[in-house]
């Protein structure tokens, strides 16, 4: 079965920047499942996978345009250091930060005595990627599924 919208995708991958060690793989835990078509992975990946089969595997050069995006100048916030509990925070460090609009992944760029100045730019914004992927298998999308965005069961999301 082909990889194509509404068919729910399990596969492995590793992830690099472009010429660099991985940076993240998911060959030690159970294989990541997606609704495919719905925006649930970046758009490059996507594009990579779409007409694929379970069994293969194959490399995938993904652009920062077509991944997490370019980095943006004037994405620093400042933030008071109680939204960060008891956490030790130093320069560089990525944090989860609660937002309004959910969690996000910060960049501490200073650390004040009361407040936090933090990058709000995904922290592989401005990266090329270079995937290793491997489709685990591929099938049809249960209607409930579909309704929801997100694949259930394995892997996937658990009401």
């Amino acid at each position: 079965m082909k990889i194509e919208k509404d068919r729910v995708v399990r596969f492995h991958y590793s992830v690099a920047e472009a010429g660099g060690e991985p940076v993240e793989t998911s060959r030690e835990r159970e294989p990541l499942a997606i609704l495919f078509g719905h925006g649930n992975i970046i758009p490059g990946l996507e594009k990579a996978m779409e007409g694929r089969e379970a069994g293969e595997t194959f490399k995938a050069d993904v652009t920062a345009a077509d991944a997490y995006g370019e980095r943006r100048e004037g994405m620093s916030q400042r933030v008071p250091k109680k939204h960060f509990g008891d956490q030790k925070l130093s320069v560089g460090q990525q944090v989860v930060l609660n937002t309004s609009f959910g969690p996000r992944a910060v960049t501490i760029e200073k650390v004040g005595m009361s407040v936090v100045d933090v990058d709000l730019n995904h922290p592989m914004a401005g990266k090329d990627l270079q995937f290793d992927i491997e489709i685990v298998d591929v099938r049809e999308a249960q209607a409930e599924e579909i309704e929801h965005g997100h694949v259930h069961g394995d892997g996937g999301h658990h009401h």
